[in-house]
């Protein structure tokens, strides 16, 4: 009996705006973050917190990696989790999602989403992939991908970002990141 193959998931994440970290709604200001690699010590927590996904299921699948977004004074609470997966010539978004707060007219933090896309492109670079990364979008949203991210369409759901932009999104929020030592 083989196993079934699984469907890509089609993401419907907004870009509600590029910033240069994440924006507080309330305050105009900027709060810096940090992105985590999640472990099998965070399912536990996982399994405890109201997500639209089951990430439990993506961190225990060897191929993925999960990371979590957090301010630097706050590192227990995850504002976004991203699900993304090498390729070996570019980095794969499987999912991405907003923690409940940073959802919606009332969200805390604006440029939760971006701010993971910067990463993963930020990790196709230091992979040597170009800063290229691919996913696959809800079809309703891919001009809105098109105009806010920069990406292209490779095929009827099919995303990317290529280097150029990808460069630009880590620039935004990655500004200390080291170019040169790639």
């Amino acid at each position: 009996m083989t196993a079934k193959a699984e469907r890509p998931r089609q993401l419907d994440f907004i870009v509600d705006k590029l910033t240069n970290s994440i924006e507080n709604t309330l305050t105009g200001k900027s709060v810096e973050t940090e992105v985590v690699r999640l472990t099998e010590d965070d399912l536990l927590t996982l399994r405890g917190l109201k997500w639209t996904f089951d990430w439990a299921v993506e961190l225990e699948n060897p191929d993925r990696q999960v990371h979590s977004l957090a301010t630097k004074e706050n590192s227990s609470f995850w504002h976004a989790l991203v699900s993304s997966e090498d390729k070996r010539d570019h980095v794969f978004m499987h999912l991405i999602e907003s923690a409940p707060v940073n959802k919606g007219r009332d969200k805390l933090f604006k440029g939760v989403a971006a701010n993971l896309v910067a990463f993963l492109c930020k990790q196709s670079f230091e992979k040597g992939y170009n800063g290229v990364i691919s996913f696959d979008a809800k079809t309703r949203l891919i001009e809105h991908y098109e105009k806010t991210l920069g990406a292209k369409r490779f095929s009827f759901n099919g995303m990317f970002i290529e280097s150029p932009d990808a460069y630009i999104l880590v620039k935004r929020y990655f500004p200390n990141y080291d170019y040169d030592r790639l």
